[in-house]
Parts: structure tokens; sequence; C-alpha cells
């Protein structure tokens, strides 16, 4: 079956809760005619424009799986269904939705070395704390710094005799 990506704005004077049925609604529609991959509800945005009088709208994107006759019949559900402002249904290449996925990977366990080093260097951190409070012993008077003496110049910096001297 091919895969499909829908963003769909809804308006954002309605309430948390209609908003929420009305996801909802479009979601078990989906679910009774295919599968939903991911949904990330990115929330409310300011538009780039006005639609309908409005500025602002609550984004939600669903990746999902259907047979092909299935995107009409949910653009039209979208179109019919007060409190959407837009839609947009797009087809996806399967390679890319592979790309998409893989890149979801390693941003995760990017986040997670980068979870996992921050937690070391708080270790570490934390165990330099420790050892700054402990106590630490006198220099003993051997290993105290000593005064250096003037060291003589090497013979590459002495003057060199010019054959006038000679």
């Amino acid at each position: 079956m091919p895969m499909y990506e829908t963003m769909l704005v809804t308006s954002a004077t309605l309430d948390e809760e209609t908003t929420a049925a009305v996801v909802g609604k479009f979601k078990s529609l989906i679910e009774a005619n295919g599968t939903i991959d991911a949904v990330d509800e990115w929330g409310k945005r300011r538009l780039a424009y006005p639609i309908n009088k409005e500025d602002d709208g609550v984004y939600t994107l669903i990746h999902f799986t259907a047979p092909a006759d299935f995107p009409a019949e949910l653009d039209r559900v979208y179109k019919i269904t007060d409190g959407v402002l837009r839609s947009l249904i797009i087809a996806k290449d399967e390679a890319m939705e592979e790309a998409r996925l893989n890149a979801a990977k390693k941003a995760e366990t990017a986040r997670a070395e980068a979870a996992a080093r921050a937690e070391a260097a708080a270790k570490a951190a934390e165990e330099a704390a420790k050892a700054a409070d402990a106590p630490t012993p006198a220099p003993a008077a051997e290993e105290a710094e000593a005064p250096q003496e003037p060291q003589e110049p090497a013979a590459e910096d002495a003057p060199a005799a010019t054959e006038a001297e000679a």
C-alpha cells in the first residue's frame, strides 16, 4: 500500500477538546482505512496569511499507509468538516520515507549520546567538586619551586664573530 502524509490545519478559535475531537475523527478515519505510522502535533502557529479572517491555526501532521483510493475520500471529509482551515495530502516516495525514518533514528541516537555525554560531564564535575573540597597536602620543601638561575646564552644566541674581528 502507498504511504501518505497529511497536514491538517484546524481553527485556533476552537477549544482544546474540540480540536482534539476533530483530529481524533480523522485519526479514526485513517485507522479504519489504513495504518497510522506517526502523528506529529505541531500545536498553535501563526498562519502566513489570514484564512477565513483567522491569523492562527493548530497544525497536525499525520504519516499513514492506505489504499490508493482513500486520499480522495479523506480530502472530501476534510472539506466538509467545520473547523478545518486547510489540509494537504501528499503521496510519499518509499525511498524518501525510509530516509526520513533513518534520519529520525539518527537524531534519536544523537540525542541519547548527547544525554549520556552530559550525564558523564555532570558526574565528572561532581567528582571534581568533591576532590576540591578534600584538603590537599602541603607541597614538600623539596618540591617547592626553587629560584631559577639565569641561563647562559646558547652558542646559537652568542654574537657571531665578524670577519673584521678575525
